[in-house]
């Protein structure tokens, strides 16, 4: 590891379907055991399925709920002077896009349902509604932050 040089991030390359960046992060955060076309299969139906109950673009659907159930604050562990706290951190966006899929992908495989595609598609709709376990995740989130909010000074 070169202490030199900073790795840059890299992005993968947008998706066939929709060309969206944002899709190809969904399917590639789905992927099991390498399998991306099982992957890239479960997004479309999803997407599919949205549609169908929706009559929108699904696309834009799934963007608002990445917008809904992103954090602004979170909590990070700190430990200063032999006891840790629970220290409010403002989310850069590009973390907040990775914890919205993290949870929308969590919640939406703890559903009762029969394909992942059918269950997916209902949590990016709930949450594009505001409803759901995501954004209650969300707001646990941000009021763990408020609650912590005295700590703030041991931010680094």
């Amino acid at each position: 590891m070169s202490r030199r040089n900073i790795s840059k991030k890299r992005f993968p390359q947008t998706d066939e379907i929709y060309n969206s960046y944002l899709v190809s992060l969904l399917i590639t955060r789905i992927l099991k055991s390498g399998k991306k076309t099982v992957a890239k299969k479960i997004v479309y139906q999803a997407f599919d399925i949205i549609k169908k109950k929706t009559n929108e673009d699904p696309l834009s659907i799934y963007e608002k709920a990445i917008r809904n159930a992103s954090p602004i604050v979170e909590v990070k562990a700190r430990r200063v002077g032999g006891s840790t706290y629970q220290v409010p951190i403002e989310v850069s966006g590009f973390r907040a896009t990775n914890l919205s899929l993290r949870w929308i992908i969590r919640y939406a495989d703890q559903r009762v349902g029969r394909s992942m595609a059918i269950k997916l598609a209902n949590e990016i709709i709930d949450t594009s509604n505001y409803i759901g376990n995501t954004i209650k995740k969300k707001e646990e989130t941000h009021k763990m932050a408020e609650a912590n909010k005295a700590f703030a000074h041991f931010r680094y």
